[in-house]
């Protein structure tokens, strides 16, 4: 089994055959080069155990991921929805590659706002698990800047290009129930068991 490190702002644990990464920056889990760096660690130390057959990959709080962070320490003090990027946003391509890279299967469970690059990150996962509550949004237009987290290709390719263009443009916020029929979650479940049948998932998988 894999000895997983102590990360900063992740939880990593095993059960059988399911790992579990647990985003733990609450309430709304913003992200930066930091946070996604440690993700794309503990999904490579996952693929390289074989007992390992699929990931969950979730977080604390309200949200699941309400947008990033580009300051540059990495704290909470600066953190928003609505920050633009700075020169570290290369850095964190970089990490994102990675992350798209992984082997292992993930289930992701959202249950509550993906915003701008969190959906990009909610996107990462092969299947997602999302409940009324849930929002996902590419606020990019609002913020002035081109999408990120490889999201031109993901979305569309999820979604079809005509519902991606439309929430690019508008920026518009999709929620669980839409999102379910659109393809961009798998499950639609209440709140409270959007882990429970997430972990459901990936044991299924495993």
């Amino acid at each position: 089994m894999a000895q997983f490190k102590n990360y900063d702002d992740i939880g990593v644990s095993a059960e059988g055959h399911v790992a579990t990464i647990e985003i733990q920056r609450p309430p709304h889990n913003f992200f930066d080069y930091s946070l996604i760096q440690q993700i794309a660690d503990a999904m490579e130390t996952i693929d390289d155990d074989n007992n390992l057959r699929c990931v969950v990959l979730c977080a604390q709080g309200k949200s699941f991921c309400a947008g990033a962070n580009f300051g540059s320490d990495g704290s909470t003090a600066n953190r928003s929805q609505e920050n633009s990027p700075t020169d570290k946003s290369s850095h964190l391509y970089v990490e994102a590659v990675r992350l798209f890279a992984t082997k292992t299967p993930i289930v992701g469970a959202i249950q509550g706002a993906a915003i701008g690059g969190g959906l990009g990150l909610s996107l990462v996962p092969d299947f997602r698990v999302a409940c009324p509550e849930s929002r996902f949004a590419a606020n990019f237009t609002r913020l002035g800047f081109h999408p990120g987290f490889g999201l031109t290709h993901t979305l569309p390719a999820l979604i079809g290009n005509q519902r991606a263009t439309l929430m690019f443009y508008t920026s518009r916020r999709i929620k669980g129930e839409e999102a379910y029929d659109w393809g961009l979650a798998d499950m639609l479940v209440p709140l409270e068991e959007v882990r429970s049948a997430a972990i459901e998932l990936a044991k299924e998988i495993a």
